[in-house]
């Protein structure tokens, strides 16, 4: 499978992390001696399941090493232009594949094992969209601090991961609520009242269980969709904040974490 890695955003100066890049491209900051989206690129080149790799947002002379080929794409403006941008160059590129993977560039402790758990998961299934998801004990187990947001359901807490598989030709179709979605994904509750007030209630009343969330969820997005339960929480922890860079460049520093 190839992945597209997602890489671009300036970091403006009332952001939090601006004190730490001087407004350069969060992705690119160094965190335990290496640039954050080196740390991708490098699990994504151990992974035995993936082939090939497009990051969208960095410039094209951006210094990166890779061991497989690599294809850099320029910001298009916002997520859902990167997305599509990606989706189009993952398919020229290999015509045949249906599927990718799709990887925020901000996940440092991300490693090739977790890749190929993904991969795994998702080859034998038919979906749009496989949007990985973890429960709060598993992330707040290695990450205490991480002050992740969670949605409350009927069955368990869980936060979104930051590492999915999705339908190539699905991400250039246009949809008007994508934009909305991507828009509010720091935020459930948000993308919940997107999908409905009836959902966001049922939500809220912690009467919908994970199951039941997708379901609802991919029927009036019109889509396929499917929610992966990941027990590696390594998956859902970007770097927002200046405490979250320094949790991640102890655990890399430190924990000396193994490739599982």
């Amino acid at each position: 499978m190839n992945a597209l890695v997602l890489a671009g955003g300036q970091v403006q100066p009332k952001e939090p992390l601006y004190p730490l890049t001087g407004g350069g491209l969060k992705t690119m900051m160094q965190i335990a001696g290496k640039p954050m989206i080196q740390w991708v690129l490098d699990a994504l080149c151990r992974s035995s399941q993936v082939q090939q790799v497009v990051i969208v947002g960095l410039p094209l002379e951006a210094a990166l090493d890779s061991d497989k080929p690599c294809t850099l794409l320029a910001d298009q403006g916002d997520m859902l232009g990167n997305i599509q941008a990606g989706a189009r160059e993952l398919a020229r590129l290999d015509p045949d594949a249906t599927h990718a993977l799709l990887i925020s560039g901000d996940l440092p402790a991300l490693r090739p094992g977790m890749i190929d758990w993904l991969v795994r998961e998702t080859r034998d299934l038919d979906a749009d969209v496989f949007y990985t998801v973890i429960q709060r004990e598993t992330m707040e187990a290695a990450f205490p601090g991480s002050r992740r947001t969670y949605l409350r359901l009927k069955d368990m807490e869980v936060c979104g991961g930051d590492c999915h598989c999705f339908r190539i030709g699905f991400a250039t179709e246009e949809n008007p609520i994508w934009r909305r979605l991507l828009a509010a994904r720091k935020n459930p509750l948000r993308q919940a009242s997107i999908l409905g007030y009836d959902t966001l209630f049922y939500l809220l009343l912690r009467q919908m269980g994970l199951s039941e969330a997708e379901q609802t969820a991919s029927r009036k997005l019109g889509i396929r969709g499917r929610a992966l339960l990941s027990p590696f929480p390594e998956m859902g922890m970007d770097v927002d904040k200046p405490f979250q860079f320094e949790i991640l460049t102890e655990y890399l520093q430190l924990e000396k974490p193994a490739n599982p």
